[in-house]
């Protein structure tokens, strides 16, 4: 039986949050095909970039021996324990919250990583969580982001690239939207991804001193094309996109929305809601048919 698209999109969303459990080879005693071997289903990893193999390996095993699902989430969370402690980064209790969660989406629930004498034995992330009012963090957190982007700014165009993303990762954290940093997969890089409403963000971000163009706005979609058919795109363009490139960008089907620099500034000092944000972004863009309407136009 095949994964209905609930399904598949909570297997992307598990897969991302399990990338950093484990490594994918290279370690005799903890890694992801120990632990599928551990489970019963070894033959479904296959080698190659770690994040392809582990959403093959969830989605094999939930779809053609379910019954060891959970066996494989366990073995993937008793390993993890073992390798992160011996990194200093030790799993967090936020993190299984986070995979309990995600595990309604397959329709199961593990005792033993619900158990509250479990949970409690896990160190939490520090800071603590951020108190959160309808989906928007502190006003403090807000301003101080603000000030950041102010900061990259400054910044020679070398670094500034770098602190780009990294400003965009903490400000992701900021609305706990699960983010990853920069991957590489075969022949190409991703600057990031995220997690909004159980659908997954690949993101292209670039501060550069001219507008982005339709050869950039391609090469993006080409690359969330070949993934996952659920998967989706953000381009943040800090300069802005060229009209041209959005005219011409908007006569083909994509599943990436737009936004630039003045968005993120709009976003940060009206203190919107990130997701919300997003969630009008994509509702227009389906409407239109256009990837990039300005935040200042949607409120």
């Amino acid at each position: 039986m095949s994964l209905s698209i609930k399904e598949a999109t909570a297997i992307s969303a598990i897969a991302d949050l399990l990338y950093d459990f484990l490594p994918g080879s290279g370690n005799s005693r903890t890694a992801f095909p120990l632990a599928a071997n551990e489970a019963g289903v070894g033959d479904f990893w296959q080698q190659g970039s770690k994040l392809p193999s582990l959403v093959q390996l969830l989605s094999i095993t939930l779809e053609h021996r379910r019954n060891r699902f959970c066996p494989l989430i366990n073995a993937i969370v008793r390993q993890s324990m073992t390798w992160r402690r011996g990194r200093g980064d030790p799993l967090k209790r936020e993190e299984i919250e986070q995979l309990n969660s995600l595990l309604r989406g397959v329709s199961f629930s593990i005792p033993e990583l619900t158990e509250a004498s479990f949970l409690d034995m896990l160190p939490r992330r520090d800071p603590p969580p951020v108190e959160k009012t309808s989906g928007k963090p502190k006003t403090t957190l807000l301003t101080t982001l603000s000030q950041q982007l102010i900061e990259v700014s400054k910044l020679a165009p070398q670094p500034r690239g770098y602190a780009f993303e990294k400003f965009l990762h903490e400000l992701f954290a900021v609305y706990d939207l699960a983010p990853r940093g920069s991957f590489r997969n075969t022949g190409e890089q991703i600057d990031g991804s995220f997690a909004l409403e159980g659908e997954t963000y690949l993101l292209e971000a670039k501060w550069q001193n001219e507008y982005s163009g339709v050869a950039d706005l391609d090469r993006f979609s080409g690359k969330v094309g070949r993934k996952a058919k659920w998967a989706r795109g953000l381009f943040i363009s800090n300069t802005g996109f060229t009209p041209d490139g959005l005219t011409a960008f908007g006569t083909a089907p994509t599943s990436i929305i737009c936004m630039d620099g003045f968005d993120l500034h709009e976003t940060l000092s009206r203190q919107l809601s990130f997701a919300d944000v997003i969630s009008r972004k994509v509702r227009r863009a389906v409407e239109t048919g256009g990837p990039f309407v300005r935040v200042r136009d949607l409120y």
